[in-house]
């Protein structure tokens, strides 16, 4: 990668824009919508069980968690869960 990281960022930043751009005119193309979701959504801290949203800090080593109602979830596949049912929401 690059070692200015201001730089890294833009490069970065510039992909994913275009990815985003791709991804909007393919579903355009089909028909079909694309739901952006706010990038501070609590995705991996929201329990998609109960709702309950942790309040803490984690560390990226943390990879499950048990939420007080009783769910364990991982974080990814929890995450997924959570991101979907609000881009679902978000095409209501």
């Amino acid at each position: 990668m690059v070692k200015n990281k201001k730089l890294a960022k833009a490069i970065s930043d510039a992909n994913f824009g275009e990815i985003v751009r791709q991804l909007e005119y393919k579903a355009d193309w089909y028909g079909r919508t694309v739901s952006k979701i706010d990038q501070w959504f609590p995705s991996s801290k929201l329990c998609a069980c109960c709702g309950a949203v942790y309040q803490g800090k984690w560390s990226l080593a943390i990879r499950e968690w048990r939420c007080d109602c009783g769910s364990v979830n991982d974080r990814d596949l929890n995450a997924a869960n959570n991101i979907h049912i609000e881009g679902l929401r978000l095409a209501a």
